[in-house]
């Protein structure tokens, strides 16, 4: 495209940046060796999300900064490469190492299964990822416009199907990273390599925008599978995996008061075999490569290729690169897209506890020191770990003769709230906001214990304590804790204001509606107050609280094309 035809749209600077960043390299050394400045220069801020880092600064003290005359206090986030989120006990002892020792002394589970480290200044970034590869970790392409983190479902009960649709997550993983050698030379000083750099996925600049993809396994859809770029379905029949159903088009992100931007779910496309993943799923990133938008990037999703070519266009341009026809997709039916906390035994006879974290966040605090138990737990953990869609972690695989062992581990820490927990607090997620992300309008990750208290309050009252109600909260509308799938969403809007989405599922398969606009506390229980009360008056059996938001029509249930039901599914 050309810039100077006053009928084709420009691209956008990232677009260029791109294009100038010789295999997304830029001046990211020459950024990190300057000692005047915290930061990194303009252009390599941008870059460095491929590398899976984010520059940030302390927003509660940048004005406080400012007046003093002194550049905000920039750090940056690393994310962690963790395809579905499982993790040795020797990998998560060095990540405890390195979150203390160069970052803020917590450890983040985020609901794309990696983790994350906050607050790691500019000069002990390599230092960082240098103690990552030394247990053969990397974040390499866990943000930027590439496929990022490929989400699986963490199933501790059934480990011989989990095994190896976990393992195609990593083949998946693996196949779409980038080839570029910049990460390798830039953080781990690795010698450089002449030539050979091409990407014959993505191209020389890349994608228009981040893709996400994931894999889970029915009856659980604990990686909402329909909010992804790129879903997979595992249909396993008699034990075996046979294939997968195949998703595209899914995504949460939009912008406040602009309608041509809005969260969609997946369509289900087709079924293929399981040695046709790696084939279809390249194709599918190579058509969102070549006809997604790069002059607006808020229009640049694969969703909105999908919604302005339409699903047809999209599985026969598909279709037409495979060389093959998709098969019809084989039945399915989710039941929740939730944990299952405590203790569940495996087929194998080893144990597995999932816990609840709230927000992810694992760090010491009064009464539960998640960062120190799970330290100690790790020391002696024969198994592995699992870090769940929702931000909670299984211990897993654990002998019958350890069981006493963890369990003594986690009592005497404190790290017990998956029993005392509210199904709300217990369900709920919560992105990062304030003060370290720039997109936050308003805070999530820090208000989630304050408002899930209120409202925790509000359902007793009602006799509704004891209820699965699925709550999500978000500091802006781009939908990282996927809000839009939850029975009740808060979206930033502003300090201290939400937009309130109310009518998902509890199955992760309808997205949720906008009740009321620009809400502050008070507003919020106010609006939802009445609603408990009807649902505690008037639900059918059974009935959760989004279902009965949408029966009832205090939202209107999203067009019939917005909801993928799938044939003979149920």
């Amino acid at each position: 495209m050309s810039s100077k035809n006053p009928t084709t749209p420009a691209l956008s600077e990232v677009e260029h940046i791109k294009a100038r960043s010789r295999n997304l390299r830029g001046t990211l050394a020459e950024s990190l060796a300057d000692p005047l400045t915290g930061a990194i220069a303009p252009a390599d801020t941008q870059l460095i999300k491929f590398h899976g880092s984010y520059q940030q600064d302390d927003r509660d003290i940048r004005e406080e900064r400012r007046q003093q005359k002194l550049e905000p206090a920039y750090s940056f986030m690393i994310r962690t490469r963790l395809p579905g989120g499982v993790c040795t006990p020797k990998q998560w002892l060095a990540l405890d190492e390195l979150a203390r020792t160069y970052a803020n002394g917590t450890l983040r589970i985020t609901t794309r299964q990696a983790f994350q480290l906050h607050g790691v200044l500019k000069g002990d970034m390599k230092s960082t990822m240098k103690g990552m590869e030394a247990v053969l970790l990397d974040s390499i392409a866990a943000c930027g416009d590439v496929n990022r983190n490929v989400m699986c479902n963490p199933n501790p009960v059934d480990s011989r199907a989990h095994e190896v649709v976990h393992e195609w997550a990593v083949r998946l993983s693996e196949h779409l990273l980038p080839k570029t050698r910049a990460y390798y030379e830039i953080w781990l000083d690795k010698e450089k390599v002449a030539g050979g750099e091409e990407e014959p996925i993505y191209g020389p600049t890349y994608l228009p925008r981040k893709f996400k993809a994931g894999i889970t396994v029915p009856p659980l859809n604990d990686v909402d599978v329909f909010s992804q770029d790129l879903g997979f379905i595992a249909i396993i029949e008699g034990g075996e995996l046979v294939g997968f159903n195949v998703l595209v088009g899914g995504g949460m992100g939009a912008t406040h008061g602009e309608a041509a931007t809005f969260p969609r779910l997946a369509d289900v496309i087709g079924f293929i075999r399981p040695e046709q993943m790696l084939h279809v799923a390249e194709n599918v990133v190579m058509v969102q490569r070549d006809y997604g938008d790069r002059t607006n990037r808020k229009h640049a999703r694969l969703k909105y290729t999908i919604e302005d070519r339409g699903i047809a266009w999209f599985v026969a341009e598909l279709q037409k690169r495979l060389g093959y026809p998709l098969e019809p997709a084989r039945p399915f039916a989710f039941e929740h897209n939730g944990d299952r906390f405590g203790w569940i035994q495996g087929h194998d006879g080893r144990w597995n506890l999932t816990l609840h974290i709230d927000s992810g966040r694992v760090a010491d605090t009064e009464g539960q020191r998640f960062l120190t138990g799970l330290r100690e737990i790790a020391r002696v953990h024969k198994g592995d770990f699992r870090l769940t869609p929702n931000q909670n972690l299984i211990i897993a695989g654990i002998p019958a003769e350890e069981r006493q062992t963890i369990e003594k581990l986690v009592e005497s820490y404190g790290i017990t709230s998956f029993r005392s927990a509210s199904p709300l607090r217990r369900n709920a997620l919560a992105c990062v906001a304030l003060p370290t992300c720039a997109l936050a309008m308003a805070e999530a990750e820090r208000y989630l214990p304050r408002v899930a208290g209120q409202l925790e309050e509000r359902l007793a009252a009602h006799g509704l304590e004891k209820e699965n109600i699925l709550l999500r909260i978000t500091g802006c509308p781009n939908g990282c804790a996927r809000p839009y799938l939850a029975e009740i969403a808060l979206v930033g809007k502003g300090p201290g204001r939400y937009n309130l989405f109310l009518g998902g599922d509890q199955r992760g398969q309808r997205l949720n509606r906008l009740y009321r606009e620009n809400l502050d506390e008070a507003g919020l229980l106010t609006a939802l107050e009445p609603l408990f009360a009807a649902f505690a008056r008037d639900r059918k059996p059974g009935e959760g609280f989004g279902d009965f938001t949408v029966r009832t029509g205090v939202v209107t249930e999203p067009p019939a094309a917005a909801r993928p039901v799938p044939a003979a599914a149920g």
